[in-house]
């Protein structure tokens, strides 16, 4: 890696675009510093400071790169692209002009991406407006104590579509950044700016790590932290490039005069297809219930109504229960199944084996393919999926740790970068070193012509 990038700084070409993207990711950081109007920032930051933050707040400032806890312009990053992405993906096969864009190569995809685009900007205002509003009830004291002019009354409208139009702004920004990386940067855009974000942060909470009051508490943090983060990061490569490699036989094919001979392939099924996409769904669906749990808490404290929103926002309001982890577990495995399935039956493989003359050996074309396509996906998925809910859980598993052996903090150390994180992190690693590498190996061949 260190002689890919060496080399790399060494062609002109190439070291403008490494410059580039390493302008990019400066800019949006400090874009990222810019508090929204309006909000009043002392008591937003007396807020995220607090250890019991609820996780939609904390997913959102894992996609934002850190915006959130400054309650920056940058404050949603690019999550509303990101739905927007996972809608459209979701809609294809259901509705037939997106299933005909899908097919139509280079064009269709420009199509479909400037649809993604257009539907990105009602899903930010929606999200701002949502997210403003779920700050409110988490808050102690309400939406008053953080952002006094936000409503829908005479004197607070204007103040209003300042913060919405501001928020929606720094989205759109976000994303620009973002697709100029693409084209004209190393990598893709978008996952870099996330992945810059996450790292920016791992100093800071280093520095947390450091401070703990207990001398023995904080050696077994570190400690904790080191051998976490490397095993992490080894589970996360073997897993994230495991491939179950189905092998496809195609036939003797005529071309005019010309017979070609069949060819012996295989299909790479990923043994993680959905990435982190199922974390964010189970993070964002763990925090509604105590939101709106909140909303039935009554003053008195009486009522079985009042008891039983007040369980849950006990059990989901912070995460520190086993009922939380438990559930949060469930809901990652439960995801990555039905993702996976979705973005399979997408592709409609059999078809495409069908259609240029290839089969898998011992398996009829059409259906038969189908179905044993989907029971090869689904076996190595659990697999896939285990991995996924155990890296979510890992700082709930840490707590445990800690209660058992009785050292008071280690659960930071899987705080000081998540699991979430890390599978974006070494993914955006991996891929940014793939292109760098096909890249160099591109002109390495241009001069040898």
């Amino acid at each position: 890696m260190i002689d890919s990038v060496r080399a790399a700084f060494t062609l002109p070409d190439l070291r403008r675009r490494i410059l580039f993207t390493i302008l990019m990711l400066v800019i949006y950081r400090l874009v990222s510093n810019l508090p929204v109007p309006g909000v009043n920032l002392s008591a937003w930051l007396a807020f995220t400071q607090q250890p019991t933050t609820n996780s939609f707040i904390q997913v959102l400032n894992l996609l934002s790169g850190g915006a959130v806890s400054n309650f920056s312009v940058m404050a949603m990053g690019v999550y509303p692209y990101i739905t927007a992405s996972i809608i459209i993906q979701l809609l294809t096969p259901i509705i037939p002009y997106l299933e005909e864009l899908s097919q139509e190569g280079e064009t269709g995809r420009n199509k479909m991406n400037k649809i993604t685009y257009y539907l990105t900007i009602p899903l930010a205002i929606l999200q701002a407006v949502g997210q403003i509003r779920l700050i409110g009830f988490s808050i102690t004291g309400g939406l008053d104590s953080i952002m006094p002019h936000f409503g829908l009354g005479a004197s607070d409208l204007l103040p209003t579509i300042t913060t919405l139009m501001a928020m929606t702004g720094g989205t759109m920004f976000a994303i620009w950044l973002g697709e100029q990386i693409t084209e004209n940067g190393i990598g893709q855009g978008i996952s870099l700016i996330i992945f810059g974000g996450i790292v920016s942060r791992i100093p800071a909470n280093i520095a947390g790590l450091l401070s703990l009051p207990d001398e023995a508490a904080r050696f077994f943090a570190i400690a904790a932290f080191v051998v976490l983060t490397v095993l992490t990061v080894l589970v996360i490569v073997v897993v994230q490039e495991g491939q179950r490699r189905i092998p496809v036989q195609y036939g003797r094919r005529v071309r005019g005069r010309k017979v070609y001979q069949g060819q012996s392939t295989h299909i790479p099924l990923k043994v993680n297809t959905a990435g982190m996409i199922p974390i964010i769904f189970a993070q964002s669906i763990l925090a509604f219930p105590a939101l709106i749990a909140q909303l039935f808490i009554r003053e008195d404290g009486t009522g079985v109504v009042h008891n039983v929103a007040q369980w849950i926002v006990a059990q989901f309001g912070q995460q520190t229960t086993f009922f939380y982890w438990a559930f949060y577990f469930v809901l990652v495995v439960g995801f990555t199944f039905f993702y996976t399935d979705v973005m399979i039956q997408q592709q409609r493989l059999h078809e495409t084996l069908q259609r240029q003359g290839g089969f898998i050996p011992g398996k009829r074309p059409g259906k038969v393919t189908r179905d044993y396509i989907m029971a090869v996906v689904r076996r190595i998925t659990l697999v896939g999926a285990l991995f996924l809910g155990l890296v979510a859980v890992l700082p709930g598993i840490m707590q445990l740790v800690g209660q058992l052996l009785n050292i008071p903090g280690i659960e930071q150390s899987a705080l000081v970068i998540t699991g979430a994180g890390l599978i974006i992190v070494v993914g955006v690693v991996i891929d940014t070193m793939r292109q760098l590498e096909a890249q160099l190996l591109m002109r390495h061949y241009e001069s040898f012509i």
